[in-house]
């Protein structure tokens, strides 16, 4: 199992907490050999936990200008049109997924283009399902540009417990469809705002996994 770079500070600090839990009750409680086996296997278990949060699968890179794939592994939550008042001020498809603590981190990029705008907000860590945390949480806005011109946002959404987002984009990067855009450690949302027009090939509570999943078709330019 190939691990993200991402991960590789908490796997070792969780890995040194375990092991020195794991010493300090054996040399200074008097406990009996059987429960000193049991607690090593469930810190084993715990930090095998934290060190999959971090999984890094190995995946075809699709390329195909019409469609949009999903940006990350999870549940649709949310399809509907919204006004997006932050860049592209105007009406757009959202498709919002929501990432569980067992769901693969990586975040991709569904489109190809060039980074157009790139903004880190701070906020605040409601429950990534609450309706409020696209506009109100911690979180990334990425808005790239098509080859004709088009633009499509998405947004990495830190939730309750995911209170760190890892975006790799800068403005005027050129970007391939199906990269690796970014983490948002230990599971949240991620909003992906298309153009309205789009064929939807997905409904709230379809599973769909990351830079795999068409969720959308771009309508053609006549």
């Amino acid at each position: 199992m190939k691990i993200n770079k991402e991960g590789y500070l908490i796997i070792g600090t969780t890995g040194v907490i375990c092991v020195a839990i794991w010493m300090l009750v054996y040399l200074f409680i008097d406990t009996p050999i059987a429960i000193m086996w049991i607690m090593a296997a469930l810190l084993f278990v715990f930090w095998f936990f934290v060190a999959a949060f971090f999984r890094e699968p190995r995946r075809v890179q699709i390329h195909d200008s019409e469609l949009i794939f999903s940006p990350c592994d999870g549940r649709v939550v949310v399809t509907e049109v919204v006004s997006d008042d932050e860049y592209v001020k105007g009406e757009m498809m959202q498709i919002s997924i929501f990432m569980s603590v067992t769901n693969v981190h990586i975040n991709w990029m569904p489109v190809k283009g060039v980074v157009e705008y790139f903004k880190h907000h701070h906020g605040r860590f409601l429950v990534a399902w609450h309706p409020k945390s696209s506009t109100e949480n911690e979180r990334t806005t990425t808005v790239v540009r098509l080859d004709d011109g088009r633009q499509v946002l998405i947004r990495q959404i830190a939730g309750f417990v995911a209170r760190r987002i890892v975006s790799y984009m800068k403005p005027g990067t050129a970007v391939e469809q199906n990269s690796v855009m970014g983490f948002i450690k230990f599971g949240s949302r991620v909003d992906i705002l298309i153009p309205k027009d789009s064929e939807l090939f997905v409904e709230i509570g379809d599973p769909v996994i990351g830079s795999q999943t068409p969720i959308a078709r771009l309508k053609r330019k006549e």
